[in-house]
């Protein structure tokens, strides 16, 4: 049978029954295709997140050093205790750098779902296209006349 003659041969609920079941399809679709493209930025978001918190803690972890650095280096201008100090100090800086500079670029490589957004105009234009089917104004329904409205 064609297209034509199967949607002959059933009835309105059927019809109805079918173009709900598409359009659920259809908003589930769009959903998983979200969820797909929004997985793949939201691992890139918790790796340059993750690195922002390493370079926060190491940046925590170096001020003491450094402060404990210069206050033996002040005190003691040799190579000694307070050059190790520093050396350590600056070691934490330099990998908390490299850390904000990785989690800056992978943080500029999050970009927006655009087949989603595609997809959902794509689907809005076509159902602004839809025509409803024109009602007829309600027949004038003895039962319905009888019902009072509550107040309440």
């Amino acid at each position: 049978m064609s297209s034509a003659d199967d949607g002959a041969d059933r009835s309105l609920g059927q019809l109805v029954a079918a173009a709900t079941a598409e359009m659920s399809a259809l908003v589930h679709d769009e959903i998983a295709l979200a969820k797909a493209e929004l997985r793949q930025d939201a691992k890139r978001a918790g790796i340059g997140g993750s690195a922002f918190v390493v370079a926060g803690v190491l940046a925590l972890f170096a001020l003491p050093v450094l402060s404990f650095a210069a206050a033996y280096g002040i005190h003691n201008l040799g190579l000694g205790l307070a050059w190790s100090f520093l050396i350590v100090g600056g070691a934490f800086l330099v990998v908390a750098t490299l850390l904000i500079l990785i989690a800056l670029a992978k943080v500029k490589k999050i970009k927006k779902p655009e087949k989603s957004i595609a997809s959902a105009k794509q689907t809005a234009a076509v159902l602004q296209k839809a025509k409803p089917h024109p009602r007829t104004a309600p027949a004038e329904h003895p039962v319905l006349e009888s019902v009072t409205r509550s107040s309440v």
